[in-house]
């Protein structure tokens, strides 16, 4: 099937799904949307009243008096951590909360019960070192247990949490660490992954060598390899001393809604990371309510996010949304193709997962490395797939859909940001399907593509993502940097009242679906044509020669933009004459699928693109092999830094 009839074509829910989702209808989807536009404030301050627990009712819901600095719920007071483990003791303390599958394959599970007496202790742990409301903590740690327990015991001291990925190099560290001011760092001697042990705390050792991290006055280290470890005693202590004869019960400290809960470092434009800052209610409102609406949560699921906690979707989605909804979720520490391709499907047997919620990067490596490994195993647990972190092309949607799914299960693929906090755009259970298309905003969302001026386009026509009105989980600012928060997301070119998203986007003339283009910087001008480059790799993975591809632009004469594609094929990296041969083929094959306007000028092969080991592709990188430059940036965090010599390759 092309890439162009199956964007065609519409995938219908179950009546079986349907029965059974939250949202049961489209009719009764549009009704929502239909309420929060009619009361805005009265649609988000129901929800807030309905979901979480206050222990100080707010009586205003959105403050709009010193925009774009919203507040939401600003006079009410809660604690995320009481929302999502004290609230839940009685119902569901014996439940499981976490089963975690470690690295080597072995597998325990904590219940409610346990896992709020772990916090608990280790918030008592984090209060002997005399941190106070409002102080920042890093957190520096594999995917885990500890890793959710260090999160949920600084929410509840009312502490700031800030947590970088366990792959970041140093530098990283120094730059996070610097702008957040933090006092206290939590970490691990090192983490196994792909069956291997790496060492972890000598990147603190070493960015604490750096004056910009002379505000660290303590360093807790989690002992989970037992490997050697450089120890300086008198700023070091090892978890279990710090806890040791220790309590279990810790009362939680109640805040605003407008507290911080935790800032999130992205990348900037500028190369100088932006620590978003998220608030707790409107925040944890959101993360719930996804899990509600989106995921359709029941009490008997198992849900699996594989993200990790060093990125937005692990906040959401594995430390705060699921066990705010008081579900079951799998942890997952190792890697997807270890020890071979079928891990994961093989988890989703074990634990029974019923709800999987990952990247399209991963889908499309998985593809490449055993598209028939899904059959081989029970996956008759499954009753919805998510995913999550880029667009996903439409092959590897119908592959998930088919070979993964079942053919039964929902897909629910959903756009949103570190800044958003939770989806924005995504399918409910319910909604009839479009391979490739986020479909429609999640109810309450304002979304709209508007042109330069910030003026509404037609449907069908491309422009610039924006929300039109503020949203509990929206970021309320950037850490230390209130200018950059304005100028970057409340642009005056756009009149400074709506949220600029920095992505494309397009709506179906017919559907109202939403199809994400790309970052702006991602939508190449060729001759006058604004394409997305997410359109021509969706293309080019349409081929049935090609597992993965990523598109860049780099400056031409003539045309303003080339098209340069980066190309992993399902078989071998081809050479000389055969790599020429599938190049003519493969500008062919996009030139009948979009138009010859948008084959590419230049195609290059590699054994895999150049990932994190989170899974992202480094766009950056591929930017600057096209341009023919030097790579200068710190590509400390590539899986395999080889590829990219690969890359320079012109074919």
């Amino acid at each position: 099937m092309s890439a162009e009839s199956l964007e065609n074509r519409i995938f219908e829910p179950s009546a079986e799904v349907k029965a059974k989702a939250a949202v049961p209808s489209m009719e009764a989807y549009h009704a929502l949307c239909k309420q929060a536009e009619t009361d805005y404030t009265g649609f988000w301050g129901g929800l807030a009243n309905e979901l979480l627990d206050w222990h100080k009712p707010f009586t205003q819901v959105l403050d709009e008096s010193n925009a774009p600095f919203y507040r939401w719920f600003g006079d009410g007071e809660l604690n995320v951590s009481y929302n999502c483990l004290d609230r839940h003791l009685e119902t569901r303390g014996n439940k499981t909360a976490i089963i975690f599958e470690a690295d080597d394959g072995s597998s325990s599970a904590v219940t409610y019960r346990e896992l709020y007496h772990r916090v608990c202790k280790f918030a008592n742990g984090l209060k002997s070192l005399n941190l106070n409301t409002g102080d920042r903590v890093v957190i520096y740690m594999p995917m885990g247990v500890e890793a959710v327990v260090a999160m949920q015991a600084c929410a509840r001291l009312g502490l700031i949490h800030s947590v970088v990925f366990g792959g970041f190099s140093a530098k990283s560290l120094i730059e996070r660490i610097h702008d957040a001011s933090a006092r206290v760092i939590i970490t691990c001697d090192g983490q196994f992954r792909g069956g291997k042990e790496m060492p972890l705390k000598p990147a603190v050792d070493e960015a604490l060598q750096d004056a910009d991290c002379a505000c660290v006055e303590k360093v807790v280290v989690f002992k989970r390899t037992g490997g050697a470890v450089n120890w300086n005693p008198a700023r070091e202590i090892w978890w279990h001393d710090l806890i040791a004869e220790l309590s279990d019960e810790c009362a939680p400290v109640f805040v605003n809604a407008e507290h911080p809960l935790f800032l999130l470092y992205t990348s900037g434009s500028t190369g100088k990371p932006k620590g978003v800052q998220h608030s707790s209610g409107g925040y944890l409102l959101h993360a719930l309510n996804t899990m509600r609406w989106t995921f359709d949560i029941k009490d008997s699921d198992v849900f699996w996010c594989t993200a990790d906690v060093g990125w937005i979707t692990g906040h959401s989605y594995v430390a705060y949304g699921p066990l705010a909804a008081g579900c079951t979720q799998v942890v997952f520490e190792g890697v997807p193709t270890y020890p071979d391709a079928s891990r994961f499907w093989k988890v989703i047997e074990k634990h029974k997962v019923s709800i999987f919620y990952t990247a399209p990067t991963a889908i499309r490596s998985l593809i490449k490395l055993g598209a028939d490994l899904p059959k081989q195993h029970d996956l008759s647990s499954l009753r919805l797939l998510g995913s999550v972190g880029e667009p996903i092309n439409p092959a590897a949607w119908l592959w998930y859909y088919e070979t993964v799914g079942g053919s039964r299960c929902p897909i629910v693929d959903t756009f949103w940001q570190t800044e958003t906090g939770g989806h924005v755009i995504t399918p409910l259970p319910v909604t009839p399907l479009v391979a490739g298309s986020c479909t429609l905003p999640f109810p309450g969302l304002q979304m709209a593509v508007v042109d330069e001026a910030g003026k509404d386009v037609e449907w069908g026509t491309g422009g610039f993502l924006v929300i039109k009105k503020p949203w509990p989980s929206m970021i309320r600012t950037i850490w230390n940097d209130p200018e950059r928060y304005k100028k970057s997301y409340f642009p005056e070119d756009l009149g400074g009242q709506l949220y600029l998203a920095g992505d494309g986007a397009i709506r179906d003339k017919h559907t109202g679906y939403f199809t994400i283009m790309g970052r702006i910087d991602d939508v190449l001008n060729v001759s006058g044509h604004r394409m997305g480059t997410m359109e021509i790799e969706s293309a080019l993975v349409g081929n049935p020669l090609v597992a993965e591809a990523a598109v860049v632009g780099k400056p031409h004469d003539i045309k303003g933009e080339a098209i340069v594609a980066y190309v992993v094929l399902k078989g071998t990296r081809p050479s000389g004459e055969e790599a020429k041969k599938i190049v003519a083929q493969l500008r062919d094959w996009v030139g009948k699928e979009i138009g010859p306007i948008a084959k590419p000028d230049d195609i290059r092969f590699g054994d895999n693109l150049p990932k994190t080991r989170s899974g992202k592709i480094m766009r950056r990188l591929l930017r600057t092999l096209a341009k023919g430059e030097e790579i200068t940036a710190d590509i400390s965090t590539l899986e395999n830094p080889a590829i990219l010599d690969q890359f320079k390759q012109v074919h």
